[in-house]
């Protein structure tokens, strides 16, 4: 495949995630031609990842294709691909059906999880960063719960049965409620001869507070939710090593598990090729005030994969969907703005507020001045991570699941669909 030059500029979004969407679809009016790459064919949910994994809702309730999104969209087209290298010199991309040429090129990759260069780990911790990974997360916890109904030896058992959450930010804090919720609300009713004193879950975290980018009144209250649920949580440690058994604690604490779930770090997923690039903290592409990759004159990068150095952010903007989705319609303004040599606008964030939950009718919630905790912040988060669905059918499944889960407080979406070897990282085929 060798895509070549069109009459109006080509747009390549690499990247089909919040911020490459709303990009896209920002363009759609602008005298461009719009071609996005991602090597998956649907746009994820990334917030209710954890509710899949989980078995709380269907996997295909938080994916829509991107095709489908962009059905009415003229200037618009999708391919399906790996993109290898870019080749700045050229304006060419390599990538696994072909060389496509650009004239713009934004990268939009997004970030994938941060082991920190502890191989050990990587090899042994559970990630949950895409649709697949949360599969075999779910795949994982519900093997681990049949094998402890038929285990005799009790070491292996108590093994089964301790779950450990590395990282105390949204993500973390979500996964040890939900997994809290499962041992006092499930686990007797589904797994008859399991008790909820059988399971034990953990939350590790390396600051001295949960939810450090929150409010001190919703670093707290999270915690006190979390220990109510009876989950154990360490504060300013740090894991060391994890073999798959014993995990290691910089206090000289070790716990045995066969679950560790790693949420502690992300970096940003950088293609090959854009050596003049500056890396930040975290593997995040330097960007000037308009996310133009510094050294480049036509490469820009948004959302997680990027980050604009300020003063007011030193580390770059946070990595949630609406500094993605703000940088994406900004950068749609721009790129016309170029397009028609005028003057380009500085990137601007409008920090709507954190939202996170910790179970059934606890969650936190930070709206600039206003801060508020328990079930009206647990209804507008449910509200707000609704509404931000992409599709009506989407929508509508999650709504009715969640409303079934929460009067009959079971789920029906736990199933061994594809069986997961964490030995060899692979999803075992149906015998």
């Amino acid at each position: 495949m060798d895509q070549q030059k069109n009459s109006k500029p080509r747009v390549v979004i690499i990247g089909g995630g919040f911020a490459g969407l709303q990009l896209a679809k920002k363009l759609k009016k602008a005298p461009v031609d719009i071609l996005m790459l991602d090597k998956h064919n649907y746009h994820t949910f990334q917030p209710l990842l954890y509710q899949v994994a989980m078995g709380a809702i269907p996997a295909d309730s938080i994916a829509f294709p991107i095709r489908r999104i962009f059905t009415c969209q003229d200037n618009f087209s999708f391919n399906l691909a790996h993109v290898e290298a870019i080749n700045p010199e050229t304006n060419i991309l390599t990538t696994n059906i072909g060389n496509i040429h650009y004239d713009y090129l934004v990268i939009a990759t997004g970030s994938n999880t941060n082991f920190f260069g502890n191989t050990t780990i990587e090899n042994c911790a559970m990630p949950m960063k895409n649709v697949p990974e949360a599969l075999n997360l779910r795949g994982l916890i519900l093997q681990h719960l049949e094998m402890a109904m038929i285990t005799k030896e009790k070491d292996e058992k108590d093994a089964l049965m301790t779950f450990v959450v590395v990282g105390g930010g949204p993500t973390g804090v979500e996964l040890s409620g939900a997994l809290a919720e499962m041992r006092h609300l499930i686990l007797q009713k589904d797994y008859h001869g399991l008790s909820k004193h059988d399971m034990n879950v953990y939350l590790v975290e390396g600051k001295d507070r949960l939810l450090a980018a929150m409010s001190d009144g919703a670093s707290k209250k999270a915690k006190q939710f979390l220990l109510a649920n009876d989950v154990t949580i360490y504060n300013s440690v740090h894991v060391e090593s994890y073999d798959g058994l014993i995990l290691k604690i910089d206090d000289g604490m070790t716990i045995k598990t066969r679950n560790v779930f790693w949420a502690a770090g992300v970096m940003g997923e950088v293609p090959q090729g854009i050596t003049n690039a500056t890396l930040t903290r975290g593997s995040r592409i330097q960007t000037d005030e308009i996310n133009r990759v510094k050294g480049y004159q036509n490469i820009f990068a948004i959302g997680d994969v990027s980050a604009i150095i300020s003063e007011e952010y030193p580390n770059g903007h946070p990595g949630v969907a609406p500094a993605a989705i703000q940088q994406g319609a900004w950068l749609a303004k721009n790129l016309v703005h170029l397009i028609n040599a005028e003057p380009t606008e500085p990137f601007k964030y409008h920090d709507k507020g954190t939202l996170a939950t910790i179970g059934r009718n606890k969650s936190v919630a930070d709206l600039g001045r206003l801060h508020f905790q328990g079930f009206f912040a647990w209804l507008l988060w449910g509200f707000v991570h609704i509404m931000s669905l992409a599709g009506f059918s989407n929508k509508t499944s999650v709504f009715l699941t969640w409303a079934i889960n929460y009067f009959t407080k079971n789920s029906d979406n736990r199933l061994i669909i594809r069986s997961f070897n964490r030995q060899t990282r692979t999803v075992e085929p149906e015998k």
